[in-house]
């Protein structure tokens, strides 16, 4: 939907991206579910350009990833066990029981322990969304996008000079239209309409939250 170049974690390219993405029509003043690497960079822009009554969830991928980066082999099978597991449970009772987990990481791994508790919360946005599981499962993570990178990736990387940036937003531009060619459905894309009217409701975050905990 937008190209810029520069890096994700650059403020001023985030900025313009999505002030970009404003000016060709998707515009604030509706709430909208945004789902993001941990670019600290793109959830600032995000509060700054659409506003801060946007949920937000944060890529279990990539959290998981970066969780078991800090942890050594032996470790980290079961440690994917429990992030599986708590992400199945209603959003008050998976923080919970990744919060004690990150306590027991404390001592031996505390480098694990902060990143499992950086944007907690946000990990568990989908299910107190109250999304059906086909769309939970879907938008829990950057997938989607991860795969269209992928195929704009496999295009170019016969690539070994590049002329300037405008050259390289041009083939990324190209890459991505001859990828689309492979899109397929959104997984429980018949389930979107739940997403827009939980979205369409203020309340229903919350509503949807003390449902779980009841």
């Amino acid at each position: 939907m937008g190209l810029r170049e520069g890096a994700s974690e650059n403020a001023v390219v985030v900025k313009d991206l999505l002030e970009d993405l404003v000016a060709r029509g998707i515009r604030p003043g509706r709430r909208r579910l945004f789902v993001i690497d941990g670019s600290k960079a793109l959830r600032q822009g995000i509060e700054a350009v659409y506003g801060a009554d946007n949920p937000v969830q944060r890529c279990r991928r990539h959290k998981e990833r970066n969780v078991l980066g800090y942890l050594p082999k032996d470790e980290q099978a079961r440690m994917r066990a429990v992030l599986k597991a708590a992400w199945r449970l209603p959003a008050a009772q998976g923080e919970a029981r990744l919060e004690k987990e990150a306590q027991a990481l404390e001592r031996d791994h505390p480098s694990a322990a902060a990143s499992l508790r950086e944007g907690l919360a946000e990990m568990f946005t989908v299910n107190r969304l109250g999304l059906p599981a086909p769309l939970s499962r879907c938008l829990g993570s950057t997938n989607v996008i991860e795969s269209s990178f992928s195929g704009a990736r496999s295009k170019t990387r016969r690539v070994t000079h590049w002329q300037d940036g405008v050259m390289a937003l041009r083939w990324a531009a190209a890459s991505l239209v001859a990828t689309e060619k492979n899109f397929r459905r959104l997984q429980g894309h018949k389930l979107l309409w739940m997403l827009k009217a939980y979205l369409d409701e203020p309340d229903h975050e919350k509503l949807a939250e003390k449902r779980s905990v009841g």
